[in-house]
């Protein structure tokens, strides 16, 4: 096969990442009307040929990111290709989510003054500061309060009165935050990896210049990218003894939302190894201090933003929303409807029992793995990236871009064996599940599918990672050492190669 440099991948991925802003441009989620005329529709034929375009592009970054993670490149490199990947999408209107017109239009009902956790954008005045916003808002989304914290609400708020809602310069502004979160994301992956004894570059590759992450925080501008950031940041903080600061972080990321808090249980197994006195205070400071702290710092912030506690009881508004990567809401589905096909019964209170159930798995999971951090067999960061991994899983509603929650730990506290060979072979698989528009068309899945299964076969054949160094973790476990049978451990003998 053909192999071009570091530098030829980059260039190769610029060029795709442009072809795919070009076509979203023309067949991303334009607004329901832009006055300024540059966001506008250009027909079924223009949209079609575009979004070819856009897939086609998003086709060979997918390769381009694929090759270059095989190049070992430095730290440096793998940053300037970064920004090269980035600038093609910096102007272009929102591509695969609708999402952020609801950010804008929440804004705009903080400062009108609605409850932004009752009531939804379409409680805004058509022809007022946020009407352009809710009217591009997506029809699931229109009616549903506000599932976000306190603190976005207030980055939303200020966005919306600093561009007067306009739908440009506000869906610019909110790009500039999800570029804020990329930049917040390197600089904790970074510090992380090092306190992992893992590859910056590495990590960087597969945690930051992801199309995944790409598509979704950077062209798509979902919040769940500062949530990362933020969580990222505190966790970093916490490794090196500042457990106090990263909690707050912590209650910064939880007011964006809520999956965040998980990260305070893996905090609280630092806390607990480096306490001293006797073991009931340890316990004690380990299990209740992070949470306290980071309790603080959300109430502080709900008191500030003045838009009140309701963000407690929206929390699952999301979840009454089906979607297929759900597997506990596929299977009580399922279950539900065969129930009412073979007894007549309701099948709701069958599918939300399972996704109870599945919810609470994940709990258990989860407590599982902190326990086993506790014993000194997973390092706390990576047992958090797994669980929060087991927590999308089990999730009742499931997007492409939730993956990322634990991707991104993953990324820098293990490079090499199983977990990370699936995380690559799902962030080439679910790029494609998700239209420009944002829509989710059933040859999306399709072709999620075939890549999945491309890639699998690829990196099973070709082993990704050619090296087998150990690198000792910060509590003495290999994190980098491959198992018998991982999809990239290696298949000879022969000495080692550098890689990245």
């Amino acid at each position: 096969m053909w192999a071009l440099s570091a530098v030829g991948y980059r260039r190769l991925g610029a060029a795709a990442a442009l072809a795919t802003a070009a076509g979203g441009w023309f067949s991303g989620k334009l607004p329901a009307h832009d006055p300024w005329g540059l966001w506008v529709d250009h027909g079924s034929s223009g949209r079609t040929a575009a979004a070819v375009l856009a897939y086609a592009g998003l086709t060979v970054l997918v390769v381009a990111w694929w090759q270059y993670g095989k190049t070992a490149p430095s730290v440096r490199e793998t940053l300037t290709t970064l920004a090269w990947w980035t600038a093609p999408f910096l102007l272009t209107p929102p591509l695969y989510s609708a999402d952020v017109y609801s950010y804008i239009a929440q804004g705009a009902m903080v400062i009108e003054g609605h409850d932004v956790y009752t009531v939804g954008p379409s409680s805004l005045d058509p022809a007022g500061i946020g009407g352009d916003a809710a009217a591009s808002v997506g029809n699931h989304w229109r009616d549903t309060p506000a599932p976000y914290g306190p603190l976005f609400l207030l980055l939303s708020a200020a966005v919306a009165k600093t561009t007067g809602g306009t739908i440009v310069p506000a869906v610019l502004a909110m790009r500039l935050i999800a570029l804020a979160s990329l930049v917040l994301i390197v600089w904790a992956v970074r510090r992380l990896a090092r306190e992992h004894g893992t590859s910056e570059s590495r990590a960087l590759w597969l945690g930051a210049l992801n199309p995944l992450l790409l598509m979704h925080v950077v062209a798509g501008m979902h919040n769940d990218g500062l949530m990362i950031g933020l969580m990222l940041a505190g966790l970093a903080l916490a490794l090196r003894g500042r457990w106090v600061a990263g909690s707050a972080l912590v209650g910064l990321a939880m007011m964006v939302k809520s999956p965040a808090a998980v990260s305070l249980l893996f905090i609280g197994v630092m806390v607990h190894a480096s306490a001293t006195g006797p073991q009931l205070r340890r316990w004690a400071k380990g299990l209740l201090a992070p949470g306290l702290v980071a309790c603080a710092v959300a109430g502080s912030a709900t008191v500030v933003s003045g838009t009140g506690f309701g963000w407690l009881r929206t929390q699952g508004v999301a979840g009454n929303i089906h979607t297929a990567l759900s597997v506990v809401s596929d299977l009580g589905l399922g279950l539900g409807e065969l129930g009412r096909l073979l007894l007549g019964t309701d099948p709701e209170p069958v599918k939300s029992a399972v996704q109870t159930l599945g919810l609470a798995a994940a709990v258990v999971l989860i407590f599982v793995l902190a326990w086993r951090s506790v014993k000194g067999h997973l390092p706390p960061v990576h047992a958090l990236g797994l669980g929060l991994l087991v927590l999308v899983a089990l999730s009742p509603m499931v997007q492409p871009w939730y993956l990322l929650w634990g991707l991104v730990v993953v990324a820098a506290t293990q490079q090499h064996g199983r977990i990370p060979a699936v995380l690559i072979v799902l962030s080439a698989a679910l790029v494609y599940e998700t239209h420009p528009t944002g829509a989710t068309p059933p040859y999306g899945f399709a072709l999620a599918g075939i890549a999945a299964l491309v890639a699998a076969l690829v990196i099973r054949r070709a082993p990704f990672l050619p090296e087998a160094a150990r690198v000792p973790g910060p509590r003495g476990g290999d994190l980098d050492a491959p198992q018998s049978g991982d999809l990239d451990a290696p298949q000879s003998t022969e000495a080692p190669q550098a890689t990245a």
